[in-house]
């Protein structure tokens, strides 16, 4: 029997017998991702004194959970979530592996650089990915003010551990200042070097070793994810949200050549709310723009690296140097203006997630801009009492042009996935890839190129 046949056994017999199981859960419990008043409305969410089966207490304020609660929450809630009892420190973690059973192919000719054909494709095979892992560290240093530091265990692209981000959240002012005080009850501040709010997508995506929010085992191809250092200003009122921010403009904070770097300006515009019982509907439109930057990564921006390993990457590829495999970075180191609009919908256990996003920009040695669109739309199905299993499909295209290819180039990528939360803390998802390059010239590597298979993944969050 195949291991590809095995594989789909195996899910479909784990999800047979969590069947019955997931049955008998009582339904006190509210499902995790499901709108409350900690997403939409002003009023204050209760203060949870019990965590769900098998849970940790919530102590942070203003905080997004880290296992199976966290799902569909984006922004950090308005409401504080949990009473204010002085100073607290908290840890988490998150870590994930996979079992990767995929086949890649191209029609590339030879291109014969010091003896080595660079467009023959490594072979890869059935076998486990480098295991990766997240720490973090929680403080609540007064009444709405809290700091959150995220830092890399293991990843592929660092096998140390290594700083993702830290920043500052402040949602209520920790002295009395009159009216900015009621202000606050509308307006949060983030600054420090963090994760930028940039669409919706990001939310919704596999960080390393969190993997616990995104129900598929591969992020989006066009991956908008990076860090930098700045400040964020919300105002949120009544299900409408508004955010501007500034940032360096790139990975990693520095004074040195100012002629050439400038800041970063992103915004949000959107809304949140539940337009009637088991019905949550949102929708927001973002944009980021720099004109002036050394090494703009917000579309490579993902030191962790892509799940799919050494796909579409040749036979002097290394794990670590070509972590985005299967990914698509339009290069734009110098100059970006890129939208991104994301709907959202949830109806019962019924969800649908979009992406539509437009991107233009260059590099310095460019003299015109370049132009990329990418379009996704998720659809997820959650079920039982507290949503402990999920069957998703998702479908994700992007296209346009890269340095030195005249026409326009892509790829199209199809994903079917189901999951089990054996508990909030643990899941173990499974999922079938296919995706295809389009356009790419007969001496590129990705002429041709395609890749297919079977991915399984067990992820812990707590």
């Amino acid at each position: 029997m195949k291991p590809t046949v095995c594989i789909a056994t195996a899910v479909g017999a784990v999800l047979l017998y969590a069947a019955p199981i997931a049955a008998q859960a009582p339904p006190s419990d509210p499902a995790p991702g499901a709108t409350t008043t900690t997403q939409t409305e002003e009023k204050q969410a209760p203060e949870e004194k019990q965590p769900p089966e098998n849970g940790r207490p919530i102590t942070m304020q203003h905080f997004r959970p880290l296992d199976q609660r966290g799902i569909n929450i984006f922004e950090t809630p308005k409401a504080p979530g949990v009473e204010y009892t002085g100073f607290k420190i908290d840890f988490g973690a998150a870590f994930a592996a996979q079992v990767q059973w995929l086949d890649h192919e191209n029609t590339a000719i030879p291109v014969i650089v010091n003896g080595v054909d660079t467009n023959q494709l490594q072979d890869i095979g059935f076998g486990f990915n480098n295991s990766t892992a997240n720490l973090y560290l929680h403080a609540q240093l007064a009444r709405g003010v809290r700091v959150q530091l995220t830092s890399y265990l293991s990843s592929r692209h660092h096998n140390e551990t290594w700083v993702k981000d830290g920043f500052l959240l402040i949602d209520e002012l920790p002295v009395n200042l009159g009216p900015l005080n009621d202000m606050m009850r509308y307006v949060t501040l983030r600054v420090g070097h963090m994760e930028v709010n940039y669409g919706d997508a990001h939310f919704r995506r596999s960080d390393n070793g969190n993997a616990i929010y995104s129900p598929f085992v591969g992020n989006y191809l066009m991956d908008a994810f990076t860090t930098e250092v700045g400040g964020e200003v919300y105002v949120r009122a009544k299900g409408f949200m508004g955010m501007g921010a500034v940032t360096g403009g790139e990975i990693r904070g520095t004074v040195v050549t100012p002629d050439q770097r400038g800041p970063a300006y992103i915004g949000k515009v959107g809304f949140d709310r539940i337009v009637r019982p088991n019905l949550r509907v949102r929708a927001t439109g973002s944009v980021y723009k720099t004109n002036k930057a050394m090494n703009s990564t917000l579309y490579g921006g993902d030191r962790a690296g892509s799940r799919y390993y050494w796909v579409m990457e040749n036979t002097l590829a290394t794990e670590a140097a070509q972590h985005l495999s299967g990914l698509i970075n339009p290069g734009f180191r110098n100059k970006v203006t890129a939208l991104q609009f994301n709907p959202f919908v949830k109806f019962h256990g019924l969800e649908f997630f979009g992406v539509v996003e437009r991107a233009e920009g260059k590099a310095a040695v460019e003299t015109t801009e370049r132009t990329w669109n990418q379009y996704a739309g998720d659809v997820i199905y959650r079920f039982f009492p507290r949503e402990q299993m999920y069957a998703g499909l998702r479908y994700n295209k992007a296209n346009g042009t890269l340095v030195g290819i005249p026409n326009d180039v892509g790829a199209d990528r199809w994903q079917l996935a189901g999951g089990w939360f054996i508990t909030p803390n643990v899941l173990m998802k499974a999922e079938y890839v296919t995706q295809k390059f389009e356009g790419f010239p007969p001496t590129h590597i990705r002429n041709g190129g395609k890749f297919n298979g079977m991915m399984l993944e067990g992820v812990v969050a707590f």
